[in-house]
């Protein structure tokens, strides 16, 4: 980052110029470079992070569409195809009571990703905000902060969602209320160390000189440089949830049916996977491809974002 210190000219004997705080994502594109180069530049030179960026548009695309691509109702019961294997009708099969297994599937979708990005939105906001804050003001405040984080991160992520999920009872916003919880300190913690790396910088005493609030400095100056950051711990905890919420489901206290959830579905099929292995197999590879497509794309944007690594 490139900060101007304090000069005098034009504007009169001892006026502070503001230095200029430029995000990370400003300090790491390339001198010239503009938003579409940059994206090109991305497209070079992380292939795999296109390629899982185009499975989670794909994924979104049918969740969004999901009443129309879907070739039958997903709650619709066929009493003349139980447990009817993948066949032209039914191209992935059917469950016990008849249910077309890929119209779940794509519906499916549109929960798992709800109850992904709900988790994450109200976690990243919750979490950044508690984190910026701590980590600017510091004290007694960070103290605090820091064994809330340390006494929540040290519970077994599944064991405190299940708790959670077991005492308020199973329903979707029940779900992401509980996974709400095991994200909200990991942005907290991020947050907060990167707000600690940017309250050191010249261009944040310059904003305190020219009496700029500790609230803008903050969400103004210190947001923008972190928000990178946030990003990606975003992008890599969109798979942590979608698993988390196909166990809850799996186990019973999640999505509650007849809802088509991957976990529940999941759930459901382990009583006849020897006879119909397809009620297990489908929604299993759905939930490994969405989780693996967020995780390449996390792992590139990291990548990409580091400036090490820019060439």
């Amino acid at each position: 980052m490139s900060d101007r210190f304090p000069e005098t000219g034009g504007a009169g004997l001892g006026t502070v110029v503001p230095a200029r705080d430029e995000s990370v994502v400003d300090a790491e594109r390339l001198p010239g470079e503009g938003r579409w180069d940059e994206m090109r530049r991305f497209a070079k030179t992380q292939p795999v992070g296109v390629a899982s960026l185009l499975v989670i548009v794909a994924f979104v695309v049918l969740a969004v569409a999901a009443p129309l691509v879907a070739p039958f109702d997903p709650v619709a019961q066929d009493r003349t195809a139980f447990l009817v294997g993948p066949s032209g009708k039914h191209v992935l099969g059917t469950d016990d009571l008849g249910r077309d297994i890929l119209s779940r599937i794509i519906h499916g979708s549109r929960i798992s990703l709800y109850v992904g990005a709900a988790t994450i939105a109200v976690s990243m906001v919750i979490g950044t905000l508690i984190g910026i804050g701590a980590g600017y003001i510091g004290g007694a405040a960070d103290g605090v902060l820091q064994g809330i984080i340390d006494a929540v991160l040290s519970i077994p992520p599944l064991v405190l969602a299940l708790f959670v999920a077991a005492l308020l009872g199973p329903s979707i916003r029940n779900v992401i209320l509980a996974l709400s919880i095991l994200e909200i300190p990991r942005f907290a913690r991020i947050a907060r160390g990167e707000m600690q790396r940017v309250r050191s910088e010249d261009f944040v005493d310059a904003a305190v000189a020219l009496g700029a609030s500790k609230v803008r400095v903050m969400l103004r100056h210190g947001l923008p440089n972190i928000l990178p950051s946030l990003i990606i711990v975003a992008s890599l905890g969109f798979g942590i949830v979608i698993v988390a919420e196909a166990a809850l489901s799996f186990l019973g206290i999640g999505t509650p049916p007849p809802n088509p959830s991957w976990g529940l579905m999941l759930s459901q099929g382990t009583t006849y996977f020897q006879t119909a292995p397809w009620l297990v197999v489908f929604p299993g590879l759905a939930i490994s491809l969405a989780v693996l497509a967020f995780n390449l794309f996390g792992d590139a944007l990291r990548d990409f974002l580091d400036p090490k690594l820019v060439k």
